[in-house]
Parts: structure tokens; sequence; C-alpha cells
């Protein structure tokens, strides 16, 4: 009687983990889009094909929802990049850029590659990648192809891997070969 009742709770809970095990773009994004701010630090090699040895750069990112980012590069030379409102300020020692993104919609499908992951904004990233998610919650890779002829040219797949809620590397790979990989740890660890 007990080897009975045994079969028949693993069959009424098969039901549920094989939900439980499904995992979609939308549960992604609803659970990222949860996340007000972070702070974080990060690594960055970039790989240039004329360069033997990649370059390696090493900073600090912060985030608030729904779309301010910054990257603080500190080593090997200080440099800031803030995004806010379609805004990208570019602060390179006493130099500073600002450029409205919407003058430059390749700089913005690029950054709304990253911004609208965060913020779970799936109709932004659908409007400039196709997009494919694999994995789980506890770990998943989504990479984006540019859907723009403009911006294939430039990148061709943006691949950014998370844990959770947590964003941990963002590879992009140049039209040309180069590509360069962020590695993000949450501040703290």
């Amino acid at each position: 009687m007990l080897t009975k009742l045994r079969f028949l709770a693993v069959l009424l809970m098969l039901p549920l983990a094989s939900h439980a095990a499904e995992f979609d773009l939308n549960q992604l994004l609803a659970q990222l889009a949860q996340t007000k701010s972070a702070h974080a630090t990060f690594t960055e090699k970039q790989y240039i094909g004329l360069i033997d040895k990649p370059l390696e750069s090493s900073g600090e990112l912060a985030y608030t929802a729904p779309g301010h980012l910054e990257k603080r590069t500190l080593q090997p030379k200080a440099e800031a990049l803030l995004l806010d409102a379609g805004t990208l300020t570019i602060e390179r020692g006493n130099r500073r850029h600002v450029l409205k993104l919407q003058d430059y919609p390749e700089i913005a499908a690029f950054i709304d590659s990253i911004r609208a992951t965060l913020a779970g904004d799936r109709g932004a990233l659908e409007a400039a990648y196709r997009n494919e998610l694999d994995g789980r919650f506890e770990r998943w890779t989504l990479r984006l192809t540019p859907l723009s002829s403009k911006m294939l040219a430039k990148v061709s797949r943006v691949r950014i891997s998370g844990v959770r809620t947590e964003l941990r590397q963002i590879e992009i790979i140049q039209a040309d070969g180069d590509r360069s990989v962020m590695t993000i740890d949450k501040a703290g660890q």
C-alpha cells in the first residue's frame, strides 16, 4: 500500500516538475524587471585581430531602473560611460562628449541590448534583435542577433549570460571577428 501511495505521489508531482522546468523569455524578463538598482564590478577583455594579447580593463557598473546605466572604467585608464534618458555621456580625462542616441541608431540598439535586458523590456529587445534563450533561471544565456542590416554590419551577436536576476557575462561579437567579453561580479562578493 505504501509503495502505491509513493507511486501515486510521484505521478501527481510530474506535471508540477515539468512545469517548473519550463523557462521562457517572459519569465526571465519579468524577474529582471523587479531589480530596481544594482552595483557590480567588471573585468573586460577585448580581443582584437591585430593584437596578440587581449586588452584588459576593469571597473564598476551601476544600474537604476528603468534606464540609467553607468560603466566606470578604473584600470588601465579612467573613463566613464553614462546613459540616462536617451543621452550617452562619455568622460575621458578632462574631455566630455554628449551623444543623443536618436542620432546614432546603431549605438542605441546596442545599448538597448543591455538596458532592455536589465529593465525586462521585451518590446525593446524584439524591436532590435532576434532573441534566443537557453538554460533555466538558475543559469541562462540570452543570444541577441541584430535585425537591422546596418547593425549586423557592426555587431554579429550579443550574448548575455546570467544566474537568476544577475547578469554575469556580456559577450559582443563584432562583424569583423573582434569581440569583447565582460565578466561581472556583484559588488561585495
